[in-house]
């Protein structure tokens, strides 16, 4: 009788140690791949101007496509376990707009979510006495009890330190040059720029917001948007220590309740600003490491928004001085879906990025295992939205 015939799992470089990076690594490894490599140009990881290395992200399912919230609502579920040592923090989510989509409440009820509607300003008054919003009259929404927040970096560190328990090489330092390619123009590995090559049978790149200029054909944007905090004395901060996140879809103003250092964050999701570099026309991120003087700087006209948006739910708290600004730069897509398939023509290039302002949530889930397992082996997720099609 024949012996079965297995056929091995490829050796995988990912390059980038961000959200992306680090949660394709770790899936990977609960499917059953040992030959997986990790390189990332940061001297230290995380890397300080991630996206990711941020003090804290939202964890939502308030979303229009039922696919979204599907892969939300198991995010929050894997979030609750303790391999993320209480990163998660579930004080539910206000969701507000003028005219908020219905599909929205009906997803996340279709989805087991504990739902709240708030379709009056009375409702919305007497479930938040302690908020005041500007123009109240005009709202509704609702607030959804599961739901969050997660301290984004510590997330980030105690998944790469998983990984690399697990033999994952994560490698910093590691600023990749160039693809290796065979003579048929296929992708073999990577060239760094201290001359070292890693060779795979797959190289994954995670590059976050710097996709885009490192691939101008893909039509993808890096923007950034603008964040500020405010630091709060032990006192005040116990006064919004039980508030939710506020999520506000008529501006794309959020705000968290305070963390554990008493620290409040604050942005605005929209339409970001862009950066070019001289003799190019693709945004490129200008972070404090290219930028160490500027690199945390907002745009003025930003920081006048910010102030007249917190005004409109914590008055007391817009009178304050900003403690600390930040530019968190995304890679947005234009239908703002992500992008994780094969690079068309290259059987050995996977993207995994365009997180669109909207991917850290779902960092704990297996969303990852099942897109690039099939990318990786068989090729056929084009895009994250067809991987239910796949077998």
């Amino acid at each position: 009788m024949a012996s079965p015939i297995f056929s091995p799992k490829p050796a995988v470089v990912i390059v980038g140690a961000g959200a992306f990076g680090l949660s394709t690594a770790y899936h990977l490894l609960e499917r059953g791949y040992t030959d997986v490599t990790v390189l990332d140009r940061a001297g230290h990881l995380p890397a300080v101007d991630a996206a990711s290395t941020d003090i804290n992200k939202v964890v939502r399912s308030c979303y229009g496509d039922p696919i979204y919230t599907r892969l939300a609502r198991q995010a929050i579920e894997e979030w609750r376990d303790d391999m993320w040592q209480n990163c998660y923090h579930e004080c539910g989510v206000l969701n507000l707009s003028d005219a908020y989509t219905e599909q929205s409440i009906i997803n996340d009820l279709e989805n087991g979510a504990k739902v709240e509607r708030l379709d009056s300003p009375a409702s919305i008054r007497a479930q938040f006495p302690d908020i005041h919003i500007v123009g109240l009259s005009l709202l509704q929404g609702y607030f959804n009890h599961d739901g969050g927040w997660a301290e984004a970096e510590r997330a980030v560190g105690l998944l790469m330190e998983h990984v690399k328990k697990r033999g994952v090489k994560v490698l910093p330092g590691k600023a990749v040059q160039e693809l290796v390619k065979t003579e048929r123009g296929q992708t073999k590995g990577v060239r760094c720029a201290d001359d070292t090559e890693y060779k795979a049978n797959v190289v994954v790149l995670a590059l976050g917001s710097w996709t885009a200029s490192a691939f101008p054909s893909l039509n993808l944007t890096g923007q950034v948007q603008s964040v500020a905090m405010i630091q709060l004395t032990p006192e005040e901060a116990e006064e919004y220590r039980k508030t939710p996140v506020i999520v506000d879809f008529r501006t794309g103003f959020y705000i968290f309740p305070p963390t554990h250092r008493n620290v409040v964050k604050f942005a605005i999701h929209a339409a970001g600003h862009t950066y070019t570099v001289p003799g190019s026309t693709t945004s490129t991120p200008r972070t404090i490491v290219s930028d160490p003087d500027s690199g945390l700087w907002i745009p003025r006209s930003i920081l006048k928004e910010l102030r007249v948006q917190l005004r409109g739910v914590y008055p007391a708290l817009a009178e304050k001085p900003f403690s600390g600004t930040r530019l968190c730069w995304y890679t947005d897509s234009p239908d703002g879906d992500w992008v994780i398939g094969r690079y068309p023509g290259d059987s050995g290039l996977v993207l995994a990025t365009s997180g669109s302002g909207h991917a850290f949530k779902v960092y704990s889930t297996s969303i990852f295992l099942c897109f690039l397992h099939h990318t990786v082996m068989t090729g056929c997720v084009s895009t994250f939205r067809f991987v239910e099609q796949c077998p």
